[in-house]
């Protein structure tokens, strides 16, 4: 898919809304209180402020022309314009106290949100992202719309406050001259009409380039080993390059568009000034006083700069916009696996299962099962075989409800788990992937990370089961002892270990796993062997792999193809016939290790698998890595 690629951006599917703005006043409701006191705190810094242009005027109308005699009076007029700015920044400062908190606490409450939503959130919206444009939007665009929610509603209301406080003062002072001031409103009006459109395509723009350019970042850190063997540096490199230079480009010119806001207000008020100083010199002197003149200069200059402030928060309001629409989207993605309404508890199971006619396709290009069904007693063990694509690895996610089926029924106990709890139906089953991830932590965090109540002594013989404590115990701090995130420092063998540990303390009643020994060397496997028959008692078992060795002691083998299941029996019975070898489509590797497999095990090898000379030779490939 097109949105999965890094390089594509992402389009709104949403047009531009203010109701974005006020679905997120949610998180601003919160907190109404503290913003109110907040906006007390700077209104009465303004209006205090506003005090110093008349107190400035007065002084050269009547304290000044006194001489010494006013001296005194001078003094205290000082003391007045000190004493204003002095409470102007406790007050400022008591509101930059309270908006710095109000604004972590907006970002708390937003990225909690959006982090739950994300854990619904199923497979498939993961397998058709980057996860750096997802995580893009948790992190980045939290952070961006924090401040615009807190502060920049605080300021646009307050600017609002302050241009009405200053139109007051001014046209108490003289109104001809103020409604000089006024008059270039409508053509600042004009420039913002003519801007907005841009300044919102510009804002999605940096948001779509700077999303790329983080997905990109965060795949070339998870692929670097790959990028080193395959000397990719260069052309990595490059495409990086592009990437930013696209970023920056797109940034450049939206920020131009931005800009052309302030520098019309910068040559508005200007304009306004001159024309006040013609008009008061010219035609109104001397009915005008000098006092009056600077004391509306004064408040023509505060009164352009709350308009100017303004025009820097709609930017702000807009680029805000653009990151709530992308932090909305993701809220609003639908949790497609949930519990239905009348979701009962699933209660403690004994392991029998059932498909009964089940269609899945991941999308409605292809359909991966059509009508597949089968039976599983409690307790017993299933390998699924068969060639990649055949839908073995879709049966075992259907079986823990990852996704919705089409149509067909999934039974556990005669339970449809589409209409019990996913954590009543999850927490009995234990899941082995062939990919072992592994969290930053200690390993004894990793082991116990499914079943938290674990005792230390539960977790050492989870890994003495699956024969993991071995190479845990030679470690610097044994089952203390840190990994980086993804297992950083382990083999992959070692991490499949630990997580297989991890699967078996959750005790689960159904057992999963898929490729789980893909990476765990022969005679690992052959130590594990063992453990799998331990682990699987009493446990209804399904085993998707390749290792012909991993599925030899199934009870079952149901042979998979184009989403059917083409035959079933015993592994005696599917690895003595021929025919049934063929249609397992088996590769070269695969024939040999069943070679060795049913030497030990006293089975004739059926003719037509291998010729002689290919046989003695995979027997010898194999004794040298079995060592007998």
């Amino acid at each position: 898919m097109a949105r999965n690629k890094f390089d594509v951006d992402e389009t709104l599917e949403t047009p531009f809304s203010l109701e974005h703005l006020k679905r997120a006043m949610k998180y601003v409701k919160k907190h109404a209180k503290k913003m109110i006191a907040a906006l007390t705190c700077s209104a009465l810094a303004v209006i205090v402020t506003l005090f110093g242009p008349l107190i400035l005027q007065y002084a050269v109308d009547k304290t000044i022309p006194g001489g010494t005699e006013k001296l005194p009076e001078l003094f205290l007029l000082t003391g007045l314009m000190l004493l204003t700015i002095v409470i102007s920044i406790l007050l400022t400062t008591l509101r930059a106290r309270i908006m710095t908190k109000v604004g972590q606490e907006i970002v708390y409450d937003i990225r909690k949100d959006l982090f739950d939503h994300l854990q619904m959130l199923p497979f498939q919206y993961y397998d058709d992202r980057p996860h750096g444009k997802i995580l893009t939007r948790v992190v980045h665009y939290v952070n961006a719309v924090s401040d615009t929610l807190s502060n920049g509603i605080i300021n646009f209301v307050l600017e609002i406050f302050n241009l009405i406080f200053i139109g007051i003062f001014m046209f108490t002072v003289d109104v001809r001259l103020s409604l000089i001031v006024i008059a270039g409103l409508p053509l600042f009006a004009v420039v913002a009409m003519v801007l907005k459109p841009k300044q919102r395509r510009g804002w999605q723009q940096i948001s779509n380039k700077g999303s790329n350019m983080n997905a990109y970042f965060q795949e070339s850190i998870d692929g670097a080993k790959i990028t080193q063997v395959f000397a990719r540096e260069e052309e990595n490199k490059n495409i990086y390059e592009k990437l930013n230079r696209s970023h920056v480009t797109v940034w450049l010119k939206t920020q131009y568009t931005a800009n052309l806001i302030w520098v019309s207000v910068d040559i508005l008020s200007v304009l306004v000034l001159a024309s006040m100083y013609l008009a008061g010199v010219l035609w109104f002197v001397p009915a005008i006083s000098f006092g009056v003149i600077l004391s509306m200069s004064n408040y023509a200059s505060r009164f352009w700069q709350p308009i100017l402030n303004i025009s820097n928060l709609y930017n702000s309001f807009i680029n805000t916009i653009a990151y709530l629409e992308r932090i909305f989207e993701t809220m609003d993605e639908p949790v497609v696996v949930c519990d239905a309404p009348d979701a009962v508890e699933l209660p403690q199971i004994t392991g029998n299962l059932a498909f009964d006619h089940v269609t899945f396709s991941y999308d409605a290009s292809k359909v991966i099962l059509k009508e597949l069904s089968f039976d599983v007693k409690a307790g017993e063990s299933i390998a699924l075989v068969g060639p990649t694509g055949a839908g073995k690895s879709t049966v075992v996610n259907l079986i823990s409800r990852f996704y919705n089926i089409n149509d067909g029924r999934v039974l556990i106990d005669g339970y449809d788990i589409s209409k019990v709890t996913l954590h009543s139906l999850r927490s009995q089953m234990g899941i082995m992937l062939q990919d072992s991830f592994i969290f930053s932590g200690t390993i004894k965090d990793n082991v116990r990370y499914g079943r938290l109540d674990a005792t230390d002594e539960e977790i050492v013989k989870a890994c003495e089961t699956v024969c993991a404590n071995e190479f845990i115990e030679e470690m610097p701090d044994g089952y203390d002892t840190v990994v980086t995130e993804r297992g950083g420092g382990l083999s992959q063998g070692q991490k499949q270990l630990i997580a297989f540990a991890r699967t078996l303390l959750s005790d689960p009643k159904i057992l999963i796993l898929d490729e789980a020994t893909s990476s765990i060397d022969t005679r690992t496997e052959m130590k594990i062997q063992e453990a799998f028959g331990r682990m699987m008692k009493g446990r209804t078992s399904f085993i998707v792999a390749h290792r012909l060795s991993t599925i030899q002691n199934a009870d079952c083998i149901l042979v998979m193809d184009a989403g059917k299941i083409m035959m079933e029996g015993t592994p005696r019975q599917i690895f003595s016939n021929v025919e049934h070898l063929k249609e397992l489509r088996l590769d070269v590797p695969q024939v040999t290790e069943l070679a060795y497999e049913l030497k030990k095990a006293g089975v004739p090898l059926p003719d037509g698998i291998l010729t002689k000379e290919e046989f003695t030779l995979a027997l010898k490939r194999l004794v040298m890595q079995n060592g007998d």
